[in-house]
């Protein structure tokens, strides 16, 4: 892609989000929404691919169903109330309205039947943009809005953890384990959003910084299947040895950085004599945990037959650049011991 075109897009992405960032209005928070979508697009379909241009077609018109409920909801809210503030949705209709389209945005179960499908046919590098920022826009949102519906939230994110966890189980395409990762962590995000949202804000920011570690490892070791992680360790011996921590972290496996907001999300949980729900969330993380121990089985317990070109292959230069894989893959695995301050830190933002 030309590089003028690339940023072009770019900044499409960084203004759409920040639009919705700023804005207090429904139309407005929608435009950002709108033109986060139509920048993203491009970028999905360069490959001129025929799985890639069919995961662009399917977003496009997910997201598209979902901006147009948005603004629908927005305007019947305007109708009702003569209010087009984003904290003045008021009324029932418009409320649920704009939670299901939200919802249908970040693909929380059970409207997640989009992401798996979409995240197979993009490259890595596009899938970690649709992992990632692409739900900063709509988690900002839901963040101001916050449905006082508890049952439905609870419902709702207990439903995306097991459907994460189960669904992932029967894979071996790393890209669609990672979209149900991300369908797992959201609803995480989800259960605990009606009582601090400072605690799903930390977990969105965690999420991102790991999910964004795992797709530059992948990317680094050029593999987007398991059964090709056998022959990684003679091609980058580092990185390989690296993986499994970021993908425990992921799990939300102690002392690494992933198991702080779980470990925050549980404490909340009880706090509000929600036991068996906290109960439920950890045992629904036991799933994800056992399909992110495939993937760490795969690439450091299992070897390939190697002839000389495969163990050569680690002697070779690489020439890629790994800055910002270095820093996501620090924090992914050294937070925990700065978790009051990074807590402090989401309820300053709040």
């Amino acid at each position: 892609m030309n590089p003028y075109i690339l940023c072009t897009l770019l900044m499409g992405l960084g203004l759409g989000t920040t639009i919705t960032f700023a804005s207090s209005h429904w139309l407005l928070a929608w435009m950002g929404l709108e033109m986060n979508t139509l920048a993203i697009l491009p970028l999905m379909a360069q490959h001129h691919h025929p799985r890639a241009v069919e995961a662009t077609t399917k977003y496009f018109l997910v997201q598209s169903a979902a901006a147009a409920t948005i603004l629908f909801a927005s305007s019947t809210n305007a109708w009702m109330t003569g209010q087009w503030g984003i904290h003045d949705i008021t009324h029932p209709l418009p409320l649920s309205l704009l939670t299901i389209a939200l919802f249908l945005k970040i693909g929380l179960a059970p409207l997640h039947a989009w992401m798996p499908e979409i995240l197979q046919g993009l490259d890595l590098t596009t899938g970690l943009i649709v992992s990632t920022w692409q739900k900063l826009a709509p988690f900002a949102l839901i963040v101001q809005v916050i449905p006082d519906m508890p049952a439905l939230l609870i419902s709702l994110g207990v439903l995306s953890m097991l459907v994460g966890g189960w669904g992932g189980l029967n894979h071996t395409q790393l890209r669609k384990i990672l979209a149900y990762s991300s369908i797992a962590h959201l609803g995480w995000m989800i259960i605990v959003l009606q009582f601090s949202p400072n605690l799903t804000t930390l977990t969105l920011l965690l999420y991102i910084i790991m999910t964004t570690s795992v797709f530059l490892l992948f990317k680094v070791l050029k593999t987007t299947n398991m059964n090709k992680l056998a022959i990684s360790w003679s091609k980058i011996p580092t990185v390989t040895a690296l993986t499994p921590l970021i993908l425990l972290s992921l799990g939300g496996l102690p002392p690494l950085s992933g198991f702080m907001p779980k470990w925050f999300i549980i404490q909340e949980l009880t706090k509000q004599e929600l036991g068996v729900i906290a109960t439920l969330a950890a045992l629904s993380a036991l799933l994800s945990l056992f399909f992110y121990l495939r993937i760490c089985f795969s690439l450091t317990l299992t070897s390939s037959p190697n002839n000389i070109l495969g163990v050569m292959s680690w002697r070779l230069t690489n020439k890629q650049n790994i800055l910002l894989l270095s820093t996501s893959t620090s924090l992914s695995m050294l937070l925990l011991p700065l978790a009051p301050a990074m807590l402090s830190l989401t309820v300053m933002l709040q």
